[in-house]
């Protein structure tokens, strides 16, 4: 599980937007790139290659449910 004091030192590597923990990912904030990076073993994987991009609804979704803005 990360910490909260790692969530609140991470970014995106791409924005360095702020980063929500959601299940075993973490999603970027920042609504242009929609950045999803997995955790494996408790590792966030924070390279730009092996991230997705969210189509726009399933990132609205997560930061409605993180209590994020979407606009």
């Amino acid at each position: 599980m990360i910490s909260k004091e790692l969530l609140e030192i991470l970014c995106c590597p791409e924005t360095k937007a702020d980063l929500v923990l959601d299940g075993d990912f973490l999603v970027s904030v920042d609504k242009n790139t929609r950045r999803r990076y997995r955790i494996e073993d408790d590792i966030p994987i924070m390279l730009i290659d092996e991230s997705e991009q969210l189509d726009i609804s399933t990132w609205q979704e997560i930061m409605k449910r993180h209590g994020k803005p979407t606009e």
